[in-house]
């Protein structure tokens, strides 16, 4: 079960908006919700505390899937945890009739969870996508990518192209195969993991051990040039006890680079506008 911290307000304010263009409400950890004229997609959207010890969430739950009207698509990037998480997004499928669309590794993930038989969601709900597949959905075409992440097992990113600009989500990614995005698509907005190195408890062990999850501040930078990104805007420096990190830091780290040419620093339940 999940429970909110914020009651029913975020999905509320997203069924109630009316976007003139692209409107993206941020989730905190890597989630998102894209909403347009057409279309409603979530993106990663990850409503569990973590596995104390080894993981603790540091921002509210905000909101119960159980209060998600509509959806188009649930998305995920890669199969770890706290982006394919039945919880968080099984009632959202089994509630909306919604497609999950994933690679291989996070279909196969929430298939061994028992999503069918736990939460009803039906089996032609799930599918399976390679990097540079393309969907529409509705006015929002979205196109996978391959992505750098040396800790997933199949990783990818997203590319979401409508009249008013392109979104990227980048999952977790880190630098090393944006360069033939940047040249494929004109991104407006890119949002990339960022964080801290910390000392977590190992999954097995539970002993500390050093871990990076995520991009540093030049690592970051280094993703957002590869992208030709326009604005940037971090994740996950909010999420994780002893991994969290300052985005702010980051304006010193961007400004001397042609991209990107502005820095989001958004918070958990944050609306932006393309």
């Amino acid at each position: 079960m999940v429970h909110s911290d914020w009651g029913d307000w975020l999905p509320r304010a997203v069924a109630d908006a009316d976007p003139d263009g692209l409107d993206i409400w941020y989730l905190g950890c890597n989630g998102f919700v894209l909403k347009s004229e057409e279309a409603t997609v979530f993106a990663d959207p990850y409503l569990g505390t973590g596995d104390p010890p080894r993981t603790v969430r540091m921002i509210p739950v905000p909101f119960d899937p159980a209060d998600v009207e509509a959806a188009d698509a649930i998305l995920a990037t890669h199969e770890h945890s706290d982006h394919v998480d039945g919880p968080s997004q099984a009632p959202i499928l089994a509630r909306t009739g919604a497609t999950f669309f994933g690679p291989d590794a996070s279909v196969e993930t929430a298939r061994e969870a028992g999503w069918t038989e736990r939460w009803d969601v039906d089996g032609g709900q799930f599918t399976a996508v390679e990097s540079w597949d393309s969907v529409d959905l509705g006015d929002l075409t979205v196109t996978v990518t391959p992505a750098n992440d040396p800790d997933a097992e199949h990783p990818v990113g997203y590319c979401f192209e409508h009249d008013a600009g392109t979104f990227f989500h980048g999952g977790d990614a880190r630098p090393g195969s944006f360069a033939e995005v940047g040249e494929r698509f004109d991104v407006d907005l890119a949002a990339l993991a960022f964080g801290s190195v910390g000392q977590i408890p190992d999954k097995e062990t539970r002993i500390p051990k050093r871990t990076r999850w995520y991009n540093d501040e030049n690592q970051i930078v280094e993703a957002a040039t590869e992208l030709a990104t326009d604005r940037l805007l971090p994740t996950h420096w909010d999420m994780w006890k002893g991994l969290t990190a300052d985005p702010t830091a980051l304006h010193d780290h961007v400004r001397s680079f042609d991209h990107p040419r502005t820095l989001e620093v958004v918070e958990i339940g944050d609306r932006i506008s393309l």
